[in-house]
């Protein structure tokens, strides 16, 4: 057997620190100083037990606890015991949530979203405040709209008045009690929503460059002055084209605007006159045509926001949109999108399809669409979707494969026909089929090195088989994650790279 001074320890580390199969109990030596950089491997970007969740908690290195808080693979519960941890770098990374983003971010438990938004800075001088926090919260998709309006009578003013941020949803006394609000800071954020919708107050707050310039134009009240300013210019012409409170007149001359990219932005309004769509219906520019004749009238904001969507991600490269659907306070009605199903026109089923409370028979429908970009898109988004589908989605799609990986649709066994595919990253899926009929032999030659190291972490290798891999560097990481290795070996593994216990 090789010396220590000889022995791939670095790569042993890694593996282990991957190994499905490994207990807690090994796990838990991972998180030891002595094993460096594996830990983030460990941290980072598997699932984990909850014995080793505990131990995260409360360990004393920042950058570990950090990496739980970014975790994508464990639950908003598990993240959300951070809550109070000491360092701000840490609340925040549990705020601005998993990394990389999955399709669908899961909500914090109340309570966590309870702590973050009442959370007072101490005084001491930290790298980021508990308003920057709560901010990066509020973009992360953890607060839902349901959980805003929920809180719209909490006891607590920072968490009353997240209930402004769904003005839309609120009737006319719930909003009256947030405008007469015992705490100023509440009523400061419903007065901006009542301010929102009045021209005069937005003309007097708009100003001359800048992001708010931007929101203003894009989604608050505009006055007659302002509307003629923002139509000399061809950038505020395409943003106020889209912004629900463009007075109609100015609506009817940006449909006529030389610019296609301010037609075609008028054509997805949801209160388009009836004459405007036909104009536009028979615009010169197909894109125009395309976006006024997908939706004929009546339409609503939400349907006209989901095909926006699906615009935008056909315009993005390969189709393969890694871009979220936003959560609003409305969404379209499951009558709409049971219509887009049955569409003939491809950009309605797409929209279905990214639908993740589509029923199951709407589901079966789309996963034999004769197009595959609707049958790829139900596989990256809803949670029903076929197997196979999945599958044949990752061999189409690479950008969609970081969070295909992640679903537990995706198939593990029964791809021994794609152990010789031409993109390594099928290969490395086929290569860890613990059902193949033989161990992949070849496979531990492969040119790529994450497809030697799937092969290698393969439980059809066993015995000495595996032990001669974990002394190859080519293939000793594969091998320290094979999941057949028992318990005791993985120690003896930490315990030749000097790993405490």
């Amino acid at each position: 057997m090789p010396t220590s001074s000889s022995a791939p320890t670095d790569l042993w580390l890694r593996g282990v620190a991957a190994n499905p199969g490994a207990p807690a109990d090994v796990l838990l030596r991972m998180l030891d100083p002595a094993a460096g950089g594996a830990r983030r491997i460990l941290c980072e970007e598997r699932c984990l037990p909850e014995e080793v969740v505990d131990a995260l908690v409360t360990h004393p290195e920042t950058e570990l606890r950090r990496s739980l808080a970014r975790n994508p693979h464990v639950t908003p519960a598990q993240r959300g015991r951070l809550v109070r941890d000491p360092h701000s770098l840490v609340r925040a990374g549990l705020a601005g949530g998993p990394h990389p983003r999955p399709r669908q971010v899961l909500a914090l438990p109340d309570d966590v979203l309870i702590t973050l938004l009442t959370a007072e800075d101490s005084g001491e001088r930290v790298l980021l405040r508990v308003g920057e926090i709560v901010q990066e919260l509020v973009f992360s998709r953890q607060m839902t709209a349901s959980f805003r309006y929920r809180m719209r009578g909490h006891e607590h003013p920072a968490v009353r008045s997240t209930a402004t941020g769904v003005w839309g949803r609120l009737t006319a006394e719930e909003r009256q009690a947030l405008l007469t609000d015992p705490h100023p800071d509440v009523r400061e954020e419903a007065e901006h929503r009542v301010r929102a919708a009045d021209p005069a107050a937005m003309e007097a707050e708009i100003p001359d460059r800048g992001h708010y310039r931007g929101l203003i134009l894009s989604s608050y009240a505009l006055s007659d002055a302002v509307v003629e300013e923002a139509m000399a210019d061809p950038v505020d012409r395409l943003i106020i084209a889209g912004n629900p409170y463009t007075p109609a007149d100015a609506v009817a001359r940006l449909a006529r605007d030389p610019d296609p990219g301010v037609r075609r932005r008028v054509a997805s309004r949801a209160d388009l006159d009836p004459g405007l769509w036909a104009e536009l219906a028979q615009d010169p520019d197909e894109s125009v045509r395309t976006r006024a004749r997908v939706q004929p009238l009546p339409r609503t904001t939400a349907a006209c926001r989901a095909v926006d969507h699906e615009l935008d991600v056909a315009a993005s490269r390969d189709g393969d949109c890694l871009c979220p659907i936003l959560e609003h306070h409305t969404e379209p009605d499951q009558d709409w999108y049971r219509a887009c199903a049955g569409s003939e026109d491809v950009l309605l089923r797409l929209a279905a399809a990214s639908c993740a409370t589509l029923p199951a028979d709407l589901v079966a429908r789309l996963a034999e669409d004769p197009r595959e970009e609707v049958r790829h898109r139900l596989a990256s988004w809803h949670p029903l979707a076929p197997a196979e589908t999945v599958l044949e989605a990752f061999v189409a799609r690479p950008l969609q494969r970081p969070h295909l990986r992640m679903q537990s649709r995706l198939p593990r066994t029964g791809l021994a026909r794609l152990l010789d595919h031409e993109d390594p990253e099928v290969r490395e899926l086929a290569a860890a089929d613990p059902t193949l009929g033989q161990a992949p032999v070849r496979l531990l030659t492969d040119p790529d090195e994450r497809v030697r190291r799937a092969a290698a972490g393969n439980p059809l290798f066993a015995g000495e088989a595996v032990e001669a891999l974990l002394h190859d560097p080519a293939t000793a990481e594969g091998a320290a994650a094979n999941p057949g290795l028992p318990a005791a070996r993985l120690h003896e593994l930490l315990d030749r790279a000097s790993v405490p216990r």
